[in-house]
């Protein structure tokens, strides 16, 4: 069984992650591996903080590892809050004040499409590997919903009636950014490493 590090301590992307693994793979957090640091995030891309914080790990302590980095999207902002998706109303990271931000910016503006993109930076033997994955919908002008986190409640999946946060974790990981992403991963580990 492969052993791999999953740089977060992030519970939702935890669940989220080990449900879209296959059973070869057994995670760790950054808890588990005594990873108390604040990891940081210094650039302007999603790519480069996902590779970032991979690099830490594996520098640090020699344990094979992904993280990732993800953003919201929205072309009609000129790609806010992308990778700022955390804190984009302020340092507080606050997921109410994030969506009333979204809503303020878009309020003159008539097209609100968006997306939501994952990038996995996997540090293997010291080789890096990355994997993306893409989700397009809509941002609406209400909550809808009371699972998931970050902007889920005002996240309509192209294609699906139901929020981000009016779907079960196991719905969320047949369509989520995070989870093709994860497939992606999941691939690669399977057919390489089982």
């Amino acid at each position: 069984m492969l052993t791999l590090c999953f740089a977060t301590n992030n519970r939702h992307k935890l669940e989220e992650v080990q449900q879209a693994l296959g059973a070869g793979v057994k995670l760790v957090t950054l808890e588990d591996i005594g990873c108390y640091d604040e990891i940081e995030e210094p650039f302007d891309t999603i790519q480069k903080n996902s590779e970032a914080k991979a690099r830490f790990v594996w520098d640090r302590y020699g344990i094979d590892t992904f993280a990732d980095d993800s953003g919201l999207v929205i072309p009609a902002l000129n790609g806010e809050p992308g990778v700022y998706s955390a804190r984009y109303a302020g340092p507080q990271r606050d997921d109410k004040d994030n969506i009333r931000l979204v809503w303020e910016k878009l309020a003159d503006k008539s097209d609100r499409s968006a997306y939501f993109i994952t990038v996995i930076t996997l540090m293997l033997n010291g080789r890096l590997y990355a994997f993306e994955g893409i989700v397009n919908g809509t941002i609406l002008p209400e909550e809808r919903g009371n699972n998931g986190f970050g902007y889920d409640p005002v996240f309509l999946p192209e294609g699906s009636e139901q929020t981000f946060a009016e779907m079960s974790l196991q719905e969320k990981s047949e369509l989520s950014h995070r989870a093709r992403a994860v497939r992606k991963l999941n691939e690669f580990l399977t057919r390489n490493f089982q």
